[in-house]
């Protein structure tokens, strides 16, 4: 499948477009900026615009040019993963459904329904399902990432901490913009482009368009199957802006967006772990893959945004209104393999086959908030309002046969609601010029409805035999088998008193330091009853958080270090436990509690006026602890007795482990990440070399420990070689993503055999940009 030969309006509009005279990158900061010194980096962590040297928390930024860089690449919301000290990004869907986490904090949970400790905010909005939080990040202001609770201020379902998306605004100064577009390997295509249009003195409009597309680069070696080539795509997102303004007293900014998406689901490829170790298997291409499945996942996402807002004298106030809607469907073949699929299972062999889709096709998330803020000048100041969310939903999931010409045989409805309200409040107070002090308190209303509408499994075991292994009893064949359960439906009702109190002390006008306490919570979830698992509720996880740390700019702001240690404990985690003996299915469990612990640092420096460094290290040591916590092991527990990996904990079963002591799933202890930038002036322009690097230690793929489902560390580098002319309105570069080419197994399915799935290869490319 080529999928440059999709629609090409967004094509031909992102490669035409202009946008406002914005500078992009480094090199354009540079000019409005004293040259051999870091600008003052201004963000709204705490809802309000501050110096981040100033905000008593760990708030780390993402820069324009690294933004720039990677998205020239192609890449899509993973590439964030890392670039901060503590984040990482990862999913099993592909370029849809990312998962969140900081300091280890996190949930694998895959289903549609499932919720995230750590919140996406775009634009203002937070966009609570997983889907909406793939949305492509172009044309922004900036990317703020905020560790640890941010309850008070944020809401529910931000216990690990925020990472909030600001778009560029519209200008109403002056017309202008900028179209960029690149090539590279696999024939991709990534055109982005911005036009900022002035209507008059009080209004004025932004259009911001990206278009990505590759064509497929991975063939399918099993001639009968009924898809050939993978890993193919087109990728497209607008966002179109509209700011009024008639007085320096009121202002509107209304958004509308959307994305479209078409391509490849995950390829999980069967059987490419070593057995006793976690390397590939000799001889491993990651260009084949023999699946007699079908492979197909898109998407589909609209929402719209007005923010107002009314200075009232002493006091301003802001309304945010909402609204997002999306639409989804990924199929793939989850064994990763061809047949014959062997019962008895067995190293190398495929037990049997699994080939599920999951689509989303009706979804609306509504939100309001309103908020209070003073404009007092004195010591005191403060913040407080009301919020509102409202979101409805159903979920479809599928199997097919991949025997019989790949029918359907079995499928799953659901509907869930949810509907959250809150109050919050912060306080300000300057106790002395030297000392500020924080609080926040913020109560929570969440409600839940859960229910399977329908449901047919009459094709799988234990409906026809023969019953192999162990099958849960009585038979789920239809959904009046799981009525007869009762496990049809569910309802959750949560409430709760979140707070934050922090404090910052100057040593002096260069330097901060500052502590925070913090708690933060997640609302209930729900996961519903299939073939073979019950349905199963997780309730409400709380966390508290304590840190402390330095702010500093130094030697006359040609470098600047900001280092903080943490330390949190979560009670009543909320765990998924994945696969193993429970089959393609999540369970919801609760740990007792979990820890984490460690520090962060952001350092950025100009090494010379003509040489900038950054460096970001995060270190996260985090811990189950609950002596009584068992889970399901690799290999499934109706076909294969034994487990086909080689566990690491204490098992009081054959096919389960005790997980005690286990750190969190995804959580890499260490973090690492470095850019460099050296520019020199040549002719009229400048000739610059950007190159950025990004490295996590090892981590579990699941809560169990095992030899082969342990990913190794991975590093990836990035380099970027220009000449920008023209005051900055012209540059051309060659790029390089992933240069070492460093393949890693960065995820795995446990159920069915050593079945891995991979980081994104080497590429290469060109890319052209143009302002006016």
């Amino acid at each position: 499948m080529n999928h440059r030969s999709g629609p090409l309006t967004l094509h031909l509009v992102a490669a035409a477009s202009l946008a406002a005279m914005l500078p992009s990158g480094a090199w354009a900061q540079a000019a409005t900026a004293e040259s051999g010194k870091l600008t003052v980096i201004t963000v709204t962590a705490e809802r309000r615009a501050e110096n981040l040297q100033d905000i008593p928390s760990s708030v780390s930024t993402i820069g324009a040019e690294l933004l720039d860089s990677l998205n020239t690449g192609g890449q899509d919301i993973r590439m964030l993963a890392g670039r901060v000290p503590s984040l990482n990004i990862e999913s099993s869907f592909g370029r849809a459904f990312p998962r969140f986490y900081l300091r280890g904090y996190g949930n694998t949970d895959f289903r549609l329904n499932a919720s995230q400790p750590v919140s996406l905010v775009y634009d203002d909005v937070v966009q609570e399902n997983p889907i909406l939080k793939g949305f492509p990040a172009f044309d922004l202001d900036r990317i703020e990432v905020l560790r640890g609770p941010q309850g008070s201020l944020f809401g529910r379902n931000t216990p690990a901490g925020v990472v909030k998306f600001d778009s560029m605004r519209p200008s109403l100064k002056a017309l202008g913009g900028y179209g960029s577009v690149s090539l590279g390997t696999f024939s991709s295509i990534n055109a982005e482009g911005v036009l900022n249009l002035p209507v008059s003195s009080q209004s004025g409009l932004r259009l911001s368009v990206l278009s990505q597309t590759r064509d497929d680069w991975v063939k399918n070696t099993l001639a009968a199957g009924p898809t050939k080539e993978f890993e193919g795509y087109r990728d497209n997102a607008l966002r179109l802006q509209w700011l009024f303004e008639p007085s320096k007293d009121f202002s509107a900014l209304f958004n509308v967006h959307a994305r479209d998406y078409d391509g490849s689901a995950r390829l999980f490829r069967a059987n490419i772990i070593q057995p006793g170790t976690n390397d590939f298997i000799p001889g491993f291409d990651e260009r084949k893959v023999a699946f007699d499945g079908i492979n197909h996942s898109e998407l589909q996402n609209q929402g719209a945004n007005l923010r107002l807002k009314w200075n009232l004298g002493d006091v301003t106030l802001h309304s945010i209104t909402g609204y997002e809607h999306v639409k989804t469907y990924s199929r793939g073949d989850i064994d990763g393999g061809p047949p014959p699929y062997n019962f008895g299972g067995g190293a190398g062999a495929i037990p049997f086959y699994s080939e599920t889709a999951d689509g989303m096709p009706k979804h609306s998330q509504w939100t309001q908030e309103l908020r209070l803020e003073s404009n007092a000048s004195g010591p005191l100041s403060w913040q407080g309002g009301v919020y509102f969310f409202k979101e409805d939903y159903k979920i479809e999931s599928f199997d097919y046969d991949s025997t019989a010409g790949n029918a359907q045989q079995g499928y799953e409805r659901v509907r869930q609601k949810n509907d959250a309200y809150a109050i919050f409040g912060a306080v300000n107070y300057a106790v002395t010029p030297q000392l500020k002090l924080r609080g926040g308190l913020r109560y929570t209303w969440d409600k839940k409805t859960f229910a399977i509408e329908d449901y047919n499994s009459s094709a799988f075991v234990p409906c026809i035999g023969p019953t192999i292994g162990a099958i849960p009893a009585p038979p789920r064949c239809s959904l009046a088998d799981l009525a007869a359960l009762g496990d049809t439906s569910a309802k959750t009702s949560d409430k709760k008193l979140n707070w934050d109190l922090s404090g910052t002390y100057a040593l002096d006008k260069n330097t901060n330091l500052y502590a925070r306490a913090a708690t933060g919570f997640r609302a209930s979830s729900v996961q519903g009853a299939g073939a073979f698992n019950d349905q199963s509720i997780g309730k409400p996880e709380n966390v508290t958080s304590v840190e402390a740390g330095i702010k500093a700019d130094l030697f006359d702001r040609r470098a600047r270090l900001n280092f903080g240690v943490f330390n949190y404990t979560v009670k009543d985690l909320q765990l998924t436990a994945v696969g193993g003996a429970t089959g393609n299915a999540n369970v919801l469990l609760n740990a007792k509690k979990a820890t984490g612990q460690g520090f962060e640092l952001d350092l950025q420096a100009y090494l010379t006026d003509n040489l900038l460094a950054s460096v970001g290290v995060g270190y996260n040591d985090t811990k189950i602890k609950d002596p009584s916590l068992v889970v399901s092991v690799c290999g499934n527990g109706q076909y294969v007795t034994s487990p086909n990996c080689t566990v690491l904990d204490p098992q009081p079963t054959a096919t389960t482990a005790n997980i005690n002591g286990n750190p969190l799933p995804q959580a890499p202890k260490t973090t690492l990440n470095f850019t460099l930038r050296y520019s020199q002036p040549v002719a009229d322009g400048e000739m610059y070399v950007y190159t950025d690097w990004v490295y996590r230690s090892k981590i579990n793929f699941f809560l169990y420990e095992s030899k082969e489902f342990t990913g190794k560390p991975l590093t990836e580098g990035g380099i970027r070689v220009g000449y920008t002319w023209g005051n900055g309105k012209y540059d051309a570069a060659i790029f390089g993503r992933n240069i070492t080419n460093q393949i890693r197994i960065v995820g795995g399915i446990d159920f069915d055999n050593l079945t891995g799935f991979i980081n994104e290869p080497r590429t290469w490319g060109l890319q052209f940009k143009a302002s006016f």
